[in-house]
């Protein structure tokens, strides 16, 4: 004899459809339509991101024959070097954005007391 199943009518969480979750969601939420990320640090990114192409590549052709007189082994070091210089810079960007960043959290909790 075959055993019967129970059949719900209402859906249990695993079978619910993404869309009936995220509307249940997006009733409770009001949604924000303002950027994730503030427009200064993506500005900051693309200019790293231009810098980290053009300076190694700029520094190489002119210092190829120029400077070293065609001796690509210490332009391309020298690229390298470049390269290196632009990536610590964006670090020491990203740091000091980042303490900027608490020092006016603290000020404005120094402020509402």
């Amino acid at each position: 004899m075959a055993t019967r199943r129970i059949i719900s009518t209402e859906k249990t969480i695993l079978d619910k459809d993404d869309d009936d979750i995220s509307s249940a969601v997006a009733g409770q939420q009001s949604s924000s339509t303002a950027p994730a990320v503030p427009m200064d640090v993506i500005l900051k990114l693309l200019a790293f991101t231009f810098a980290m192409v053009v300076i190694p590549i700029g520094s190489y052709f002119l210092t190829v024959n120029t400077i070293f007189r065609g001796n690509s082994t210490y332009a391309g070091a020298l690229a390298a070097i470049m390269a290196n210089v632009v990536l610590v810079g964006y670090v020491i960007v990203a740091m000091n954005e980042d303490q900027s960043d608490q020092l006016e959290a603290k000020k404005k909790g120094a402020k509402k007391e």
